[in-house]
């Protein structure tokens, strides 16, 4: 990577922001890691702040990308789009961990940023998710459930194994940056779409009812 280019400066700042915080990190510690200067943070983002959006702008229109090319595949059916869906932003989230992590962690922080993600990408997110349930519901490859909790379900799903990585590693051994942790992952939130969406057999839900 080019000293001094603006991805080692982005680079430097996830890295930062993940290990020291956003309030630790100052402007001479990113450049120092980018192998950069102040001034050239300061042309590419004017200030820490600047740097911080660029990371959302970074994360949110990738996140988006994956999610409107996955729902290009409707017509193969419901199911099979939610799950291309849940596949594509795995494999999105594994391959950009760093930014994932710091991503999701400023999230649960409210401020004028975050209001601003939620009313423009998260909407987008929304409708997506929304009409693939809606659609799975209509033509029957899903059973009748809740929009919204449902998605609440979903995005704890595709969130958390990258929100909580220390967790993962040092408690339940899982290791989210292996090859092995994304096949199996994908396979567990596949089941959890049969098991929770899928219509049961007629033979279950009289079993279910004794």
């Amino acid at each position: 990577m080019k000293k001094n280019s603006k991805d080692s400066i982005v680079e430097a700042a996830i890295y930062l922001f993940n290990t020291k915080g956003f309030s630790g990190t100052t402007i001479r510690d990113i450049a120092q890691k980018a192998n950069s200067n102040v001034s050239n943070i300061s042309y590419y983002f004017q200030n820490k702040h600047g740097l911080l959006e660029y990371c959302f702008l970074k994360y949110f229109e990738s996140y988006i990308a994956e999610l409107e090319s996955a729902f290009l595949c409707i017509d193969q059916g419901a199911k099979a789009t939610l799950q291309k869906m849940a596949e594509s932003i795995i494999n999105y989230h594994t391959e950009n961990m760093q930014l994932t992590r710091l991503i999701l962690r400023e999230m649960s922080i409210d401020s004028q940023t975050v209001r601003e993600i939620m009313s423009t990408y998260f909407a987008k997110e929304k409708y997506y998710f929304k009409a693939v349930i809606e659609e799975g519901m209509i033509t029957g490859e899903f059973r009748q459930v809740s929009v919204s909790f449902t998605i609440v379900q979903l995005k704890s799903l595709l969130s958390m194994p990258f929100l909580n990585t220390h967790y993962l590693s040092e408690v339940l051994h899982v290791f989210p940056h292996e090859p092995y942790f994304t096949q199996k992952y994908i396979g567990e939130i596949n089941n959890w779409i049969e098991g929770v969406l899928t219509p049961h057999h007629p033979k279950e839900l009289v079993f279910e009812s004794i």
